[in-house]
């Protein structure tokens, strides 16, 4: 498995001031590919929250938005507690009276909505369509798919039917995502935002946060992010998404797994591999056993044999073949041996060259080269 971790462990405290939030650390507004590495800083970033500069930043929200502050800022180690907060018992110190109405369209969607309005009529459709891909459009498919992952997780922690996963749904509505509102805070980052100060001090700061009349709720950031080439969650030995208060989600290659599914990946076997019934967790072992190590080991024979390479076939109970062309560099390495190569090709996949023709896009007949290298 390649996996990188990306785990920067400093607390935001480059934010300084709730406000200015378009400076660079010299005081003159970056560039824009230098605001989008920063913010995509902002969306990995691990490690215990600047509280201090949370707290300023939400109070500088709700102050952009014309609204009091809120009475009470009250800390959870992650999403999963500021919901179970929210849901404990409707007359307690979280509940709707207690907390007043959600200001989350005050303090984020208003904002947000005006920012973009000014900035679309100042460029034009296509210049802010292009200043959209060169900023919060490198951002958004990461982000957006960490939200929806903590999402996800969130309902199948806290919903065990489908009342409770209405209610779940409800609070997540009011949740204003912090570090993963990355990709717009991008986009608008250096343009005249003040109002958008506050949520942008709270994203550089701290992770999720649910703000209300007269509480805001503002979660810690994770502890632990692995993912791989793709931004995909991806561990094999652990959870891929991590907070201090041990919410945690588990992902092989951006698949969503059971954490004790993890544990078992060391010592597999061909016979457990193909007792799995679940097609999709069987398809993990697989790729983290080897498919090279489960031919040999399970006494796989080639079905076919060509000038290109040699076509296996892995018949798998309830899912389909798992079929593979094996060919072998014909550029030697530097040591002088020649590497070899799996390709995973189609089950209906007959012959090798008809497999290696499919790679390239092409049918058997019109896979001709000149020259293999």
């Amino acid at each position: 498995m390649s996996t990188t971790t990306d785990n920067g462990t400093d607390s935001g405290t480059e934010s300084g001031t709730a406000g200015g939030w378009a400076g660079g650390a010299d005081g003159a507004a970056p560039g824009l590919a230098e605001r989008v590495e920063a913010w995509r800083a902002v969306a990995a970033r691990t490690g215990a929250a600047d509280r201090e500069a949370a707290e300023a930043g939400v109070r500088l929200a709700y102050q952009r938005a014309g609204l009091p502050e809120p009475e009470r800022i009250v800390w959870a180690g992650s999403p999963r507690e500021a919901i179970r907060l929210l849901r404990g018992a409707p007359q307690g110190l979280f509940g709707p009276e207690a907390r007043g109405e959600s200001v989350r369209d005050a303090v984020r969607s208003a904002p947000w909505a005006a920012a973009r309005a000014r900035l679309h009529e100042r460029l034009g459709p296509r210049a802010w369509s292009h200043r959209w891909s060169e900023t919060g459009g490198l951002l958004w498919e990461g982000t957006r798919q960490l939200a929806d992952r903590v999402r996800a997780g969130l309902i199948e922690s806290l919903a065990s039917s489908r009342k409770e996963e209405a209610a779940v749904r409800l609070l997540l509505l009011d949740a204003v995502l912090g570090q993963h509102d990355a990709a717009w805070l991008c986009a608008f980052d250096g343009e005249e935002s003040a109002p958008l100060e506050g949520v942008a001090a709270v994203a550089r700061a701290a992770g999720w946060w649910w703000p209300y009349e007269r509480l805001a709720i503002v979660c810690e950031r994770p502890v632990e992010l692995h993912r791989d080439e793709a931004g995909r969650l991806d561990r094999g030995d652990g959870p891929a998404l991590a907070f201090p208060d041990g919410f945690a989600l588990h992902a092989w290659r951006g698949m969503p797994v059971p954490g004790e599914f993890l544990t078992e990946l060391g010592s597999l076997t061909p016979e457990r591999i193909r007792g799995e019934e679940n097609a999709e967790l069987r398809r993990v072992m697989l790729e983290f056993y080897g498919y090279e190590r489960y031919l040999a080991e399970s006494g796989a024979q080639p079905v076919h044999r060509d000038e290109t390479g040699v076509l296996w076939r892995i018949p798998l109970s309830f899912d389909e073949d798992v079929v593979m062309v094996q060919v072998v560099n014909s550029t030697p390495e530097p040591d002088g041996t020649s590497r070899t190569y799996w390709l995973r090709v189609p089950p209906s996949t007959r012959t090798a060259k008809q497999g290696v023709a499919w790679t390239f896009g092409l049918e058997e007949e019109a896979y001709v080269p000149v020259r293999q290298t």
